[in-house]
Parts: C-alpha cells; sequence; structure tokens
C-alpha cells in the first residue's frame, strides 16, 4: 500500500509540473507552441544594445608596413591608390555596408621557400576583418587578397591579437599589417603607414534602455555626459585600440581621457556582452564594428 501511494504521489506531482511548464492550461498550451505569450515575454526582458550615432573622434585606417621594405610600401600605395580612383575599394565597402554578398578569402600556409606576403591581423574586428571557419572575410581581408594577387604573391594571413600586430612586423614576422590601424605616432615606432583608404571614428555603445545620451547632439555634448562618471563606473574596449587611449587618455593622440575604469577585452564583443550582462557600463569601439557587434548580439538575444 505504501508504495502505491508513492506511486500515485508522485504521478500527481510529474502532472501539476507539466502543467505549469505548459502554461497550465491547453489553451495556454497552444498558444505558447506557436510562438505566444511566453515567447513574447522572454523577448522583452532580454538585454540589448543600442549605438549613439555621433562620432567621437576623427581617424583614418591605413595599412602598416615593415620598415625595411620601402619598395612594398612604394606597391601599396601605388594599389590603394589603384582602387580608390576605380571604385574597387567602394564595391568591396559595399559588399559589408550595403547589403552585397561578402567573400571568402584563403589563407595558405607559412613557408619560406614560396614567395608569399605575409599579413598580420586581428579577425575579430568586423566589418574589417573575421572568420567564418576556416575562411577570412571582410574589407581589409579582400583588399589583402586582391593586394597579393597584384604582387603575384601567395597569401598567408597571420591572425593574432591586436596588441602584437604592429610589433609582429617590426620583427619581419609578417610583411604588412591590415586591421583596421588608426595612423599614429606611437604605431609608426613599429611600422611605416600607407595612404590612408579608410576615413573611421570611434562610437559609444549603451544599452537599449538608458536614454541618457539620447538628447546629446554632438561629440562634445557626449563627451561631457561622460565626464561625469566616476571611477565606480566601468568602460569597455578592445586591448589596444583608439578607445582605450580614449578612456584611458593619451597626450599623443590628444584625448583627455574619462574618469571611468577602462576594462579591456580581447574583442568588441565580449565587451557589449559584459556590458548586457550588468559587469560594465558601457562600450567604445569603432563605429563599423560598433555597429555589426551589436546587430549580431541583438539578433541572438
Amino acid at each position: 500500500m505504501k508504495l502505491k501511494k508513492l506511486v500515485s504521489v508522485l504521478l500527481a506531482s510529474a502532472c501539476v509540473l507539466s502543467l505549469a511548464a505548459c502554461g497550465g492550461s491547453g489553451d495556454d498550451a497552444d498558444s505558447n507552441s506557436s510562438g505566444g505569450s511566453g515567447d513574447a515575454e522572454k523577448s522583452s526582458s532580454a538585454k540589448t544594445a543600442k549605438v549613439i550615432d555621433i562620432d567621437l573622434t576623427d581617424e583614418e585606417y591605413a595599412f602598416g608596413v615593415d620598415k625595411t621594405q620601402p619598395e612594398l610600401l612604394e606597391q601599396v600605395n601605388t594599389f590603394v591608390g589603384k582602387i580608390k580612383e576605380d571604385g574597387t575599394l567602394d564595391e568591396i565597402c559595399d559588399k559589408y555596408f550595403g547589403g552585397g554578398e561578402p567573400e571568402a578569402v584563403e589563407s595558405a600556409e607559412l613557408d619560406d621557400s614560396k614567395d608569399q606576403l605575409v599579413v598580420a591581423t586581428n579577425a575579430a574586428f568586423e566589418p574589417f576583418e573575421y572568420t567564418k571557419g576556416e575562411s577570412y572575410y571582410g574589407i581589409d581581408m579582400e583588399i589583402a587578397a586582391m593586394l597579393a594577387e597584384e604582387l603575384d604573391k601567395e597569401l598567408v594571413i597571420q591572425n593574432m591579437d591586436f596588441d602584437a600586430v604592429c610589433l609582429s612586423v617590426s620583427q619581419q614576422k609578417c610583411d604588412i599589417a591590415m586591421a583596421g590601424l588608426t595612423i599614429n605616432e606611437e604605431r609608426e615606432e613599429y611600422v611605416t603607414f600607407t595612404d590612408s583608404y579608410y576615413t573611421a571614428s570611434q562610437r559609444l555603445i549603451v544599452p537599449s534602455d538608458d536614454t541618457k545620451f539620447d538628447d546629446c547632439a554632438d561629440a562634445d555634448a557626449v563627451a561631457a555626459l561622460l565626464g561625469e562618471m566616476s571611477d565606480s563606473d566601468s568602460i569597455g574596449v578592445q586591448a589596444g585600440t583608439t578607445g582605450q587611449y580614449y578612456v584611458e587618455g593619451d597626450e599623443d593622440w590628444g584625448f583627455a581621457g574619462l574618469p571611468a575604469k577602462c576594462t579591456t577585452y580581447k574583442n568588441g564583443s565580449l565587451a557589449v556582452q559584459d556590458m548586457l550582462n550588468g559587469n560594465i557600463t558601457y562600450v567604445i569601439i569603432d563605429a563599423a564594428p560598433a555597429d555589426a557587434i551589436t546587430e549580431s548580439i541583438n539578433e541572438m538575444q
């Protein structure tokens, strides 16, 4: 008898749990199974991010060439001028900003016996360089593939932390750095910059329910509000990027710095996700990656 009673209790409990999981009634279960109120509540509670559509800085991207290869610098500048003039650069950018179809770029294995163009990058900076499976994608990567073809060399892509990109070129481990690099004096100690190929800026990313910056009309207004933060606040950045210099302050860059703590990450996606998890306050990163990162993360929420 005791065993039968125990079985009855367990069956009754399982039934209650089953009804609760389905919404408690047949009608509610049908509603949920077709994307009803349960999904709506989950969607409304998911935290998302938004980009404040104001440029905080004005920067120029260029490629960083090995200082011991002046002939390569001349070749790259000629190539950059060519693709800017004939519209090829615009066509590449349109693939990533205008709804075009990005093309996969493959890397050969490093082989000193071959005539190769060895490119240093940090493939976590969409839409300039990123990976899908074993393939590389991005504006810089497509330019790299075309440059290697122009020079009649085999393309080798070396993916590394952003902080190591210019250093690897200065150590002659790579020929050229192609990683959404902003021209600045500190990096010029390691590489020789080519002519600029892209104008960039820093943007602020905040949680979607944050309205603090909604009425800001320009960069000064955003900077003024950021200046009201304290060292108990944290702003996330990708390590070694302009965003880090903007938050920490740097005389060479002309940035006064912010009172908030600067928290560094290997890439911007990790920073934005940490912000949505409530561990940091905001994120500052380059404009194009800011848009790509927030769109991607919001789709997953």
